[in-house]
């Protein structure tokens, strides 16, 4: 590849002052002979970052970065050393030379791509302006005027025509670079060649230096693929870039926050809402260097994914491939949206206070997600389940190489989770003898609807002695049951539906609030803080009107914390109970009314972990207490 050489590189550092460059981004103050401001690449109350004007070098004294005017730029921006070496010499008139070598050939049509792109970029937008069908399906998906031109979004028409682009490239038949910039197709069994793009929104797509390197389209009815995206090219790779982030940049560094969505209209409508600091990756899972990028750009990053399980999958690629760029100090989130929403839908029926808020109760670190995910492959009570915790845990962990800190916390939650000392945890070392996959099957959320299988194996014959469920959720021992071979799986037993009682009381009162008429005021000996303070408060005011509607209760509750659950829970619970008829919704909020009481009830003279585990000795525990069993495990 062509170099700058090292001369022009001392020469540009010459002639630029870092007080000129820093100032461009951050106020400085004269503090004697340096400037001093608040750091730009962490968030601190008083200055630390000093600004040497003699020794033309930066350092901040809270978080150690330190370099030239150079680094600066490179560091703030994200940007490779070639893309700084230019922005530098471009705000000082200077023009980059590059040593003589051979250029490839694949270097010599990076230019021209660049300059069919954004003739494809000016028409795409430019028929926008001519395709009522466009106009009305971004209206109809809620897009303002301001939002299309903030993010250039535009129409590639179609129809009869295979070869629109052919309008505005005279040379369309025979021009290489169209087909290099993946914007044509070229048939080979006719010889034709036709426009990638046809009858689609555009959403184009903009390296750090808001040039144009590709498109994604969308159809605007059925159609396969929904999505379509420009192929690898020598300025495109799917794996470097992310959607959105030339116009997310400045909202990444104010917020030092960067929440990672799907899809091009998540970041789109993210952004109309005021939450700026979104991008997307582009049809792929998020990749490490993705995530090295975001990285650069702020301390916390937030995966926003579908609670499907598509979505799930995702987060837990993410999750692998984060776990080597993870830093100590540095922040990795996963927030999953309720099923029926993604980041776009939920922002325009909650709006962004409600979104933020999900980010802060819901969105779980890096760290528990995968505590969370490992532990609920495994069953915690038996001594083979914790040994498999430790043997699937420790590929991960060795993962976390530039974390030694989060790897020394993780490793002593695991030796707790296992029963065993930190040092015994330490000395363990697994034998890679053959493959475990690691990724659960099902959300982390559903995972406990699996019952371990207890087995008691006796003599050579291999006869098992089965646990069969109890109608109640317990187990009582079965007769002998048939013989197995050691290669034959062996089948799980499913527990009956279990229901948190609390949760359950909430779902049915939002669902319809006057079925509390005649129900004894439970809630007052209820706890009143966290979630069944929640409950109470919302129970006390559905109390003083019962006309109302669930929606309009919810409108009422704003102030409460955890308000931001209520929404997707009273959504959720229209399909839990449309069905049921006035009767059954009585018995149902009297026996849960009944069974949340009798558990606070029971946790008056029993510790929470201790009252789990007698519930899950006479009745089995439902998914909500089994999730909080595993919370309490993961503690200190």
């Amino acid at each position: 590849m062509a170099r700058i050489p090292d001369d022009f590189i001392q020469d540009l550092l010459n002639r630029v002052d870092i007080v000129d460059v820093v100032e461009r981004y951050v106020p400085l103050k004269k503090a004697g002979q340096n400037y001093m401001a608040c750091c730009p690449f962490h968030k601190e109350k008083s200055p630390s970052f000093t600004v040497s004007q003699t020794k033309q070098f930066y350092h901040c004294f809270g978080c150690g970065v330190h370099g030239s005017a150079l680094t600066f730029i490179m560091e703030l921006q994200a940007l490779s050393f070639p893309e700084a070496v230019r922005q530098l010499a471009e705000s000082v008139g200077m023009q980059v030379p590059v040593e003589d070598r051979p250029q490839s050939a694949e270097q010599k049509k990076v230019p021209g791509i660049y300059d069919v792109l954004k003739v494809a970029f000016d028409f795409y937008r430019a028929q926008l302006k001519t395709a009522p069908a466009a106009i009305e399906y971004f209206k109809r998906r809620g897009v303002e005027g301001k939002t299309a031109a903030k993010f250039g979004l535009g129409y590639a028409p179609g129809g009869d025509d295979w070869q629109p682009l052919k309008a505005v490239y005279p040379d369309y038949d025979w021009n290489v670079t169209l087909a290099e910039a993946g914007l044509v197709i070229d048939k080979e069994e006719s010889k034709r060649r036709y426009d990638r793009f046809r009858e689609r929104v555009m959403f184009p797509i903009m390296n750090q230096r808001s040039q144009i390197i590709g498109f994604g389209g969308r159809v605007m009815g059925q159609g396969e693929p929904k999505y379509l995206n420009s192929p690898e090219t020598p300025v495109f790779s799917k794996g470097r870039e992310l959607y959105g982030l030339p116009q997310a940049r400045t909202a990444i560094r104010d917020h030092n926050r960067a929440l990672v969505a799907e899809g091009y209209m998540d970041v789109v409508m993210l952004h109309q809402h005021g939450i700026e600091y979104a991008v997307a990756s582009l049809g792929t899972a998020c990749t490490p260097e993705h995530i090295r990028k975001l990285l650069k750009l702020a301390d916390e990053v937030v995966f926003g994914f579908d609670g499907d399980k598509a979505g799930i999958k995702a987060a837990w690629r993410a999750l692998e491939n984060s776990l080597p760029e993870v830093k100590d100090g540095k922040e990795l989130k996963f927030l999953f949206l309720p099923a029926e929403h993604d980041p776009d839908s939920y922002v325009q029926e909650f709006g962004r206070a409600a979104f933020e808020s999900l980010i802060d109760e819901a969105a779980l670190p890096l760290s528990q997600y995968l505590l969370k995910e490992l532990s609920a492959q495994v069953d915690l009570t038996m001594e083979e389940g914790r040994a498999r915790l430790v043997h699937i845990a420790r590929p991960h962990l060795d993962q976390l190489i530039q974390a030694p800190i989060l790897k020394l916390m993780l490793s002593k939650r695991l030796a707790e989770m296992c029963q065993l000392s930190t040092a015994e945890f330490a000395s363990l070392t697994v034998a890679p003898s053959v493959d475990v996959p690691v990724f659960p099957e099902m959300s982390a959320d559903t995972a406990f609807d699996s019952a371990p299988v207890y087995d008691a194996w006796q003599g050579q014959g291999q006869v098992k002695r089965s646990w069969q469920p109890r109608s109640n959720g317990g187990f009582k021992r079965g007769a002998r049951g048939k013989s197995w071979r050691a290669e034959e799986d062996r089948p799980r037993l499913k527990p009956a539906a279990q229901h948190d009682p609390l949760l359950r009381v909430l779902q049915l009162v939002l669902f319809r609030p006057s079925i509390l008429q005649g129900q004894d005021e439970c809630e007052l000996a209820w706890p009143n803080e966290g979630f069944s303070g929640l409950v109470r408060c919302v129970l006390m005011r559905a109390r003083l009107d019962v006309e109302l509607l669930g929606a309009e209760l919810v409108e009422r509750c704003q102030d409460l914390p955890g308000f931001a659950r209520l929404a997707p829970i009273l959504n959720e619970s229209h399909h839990l109970f449309d069905k049921f008829d006035q009767d059954e919704l009585l018995i149902e909020i009297s026996n849960s009314l009944m069974a949340a009481t009798q558990n606070f009830s029971l946790g008056s003279t029993l510790s929470r972990k201790e009252e789990l585990d007698a519930l899950s000795a006479s009745r089995g525990l439902t998914d909500e207490e089994s999730q909080e069993y595993l919370t309490l495990l993961l503690r200190r």
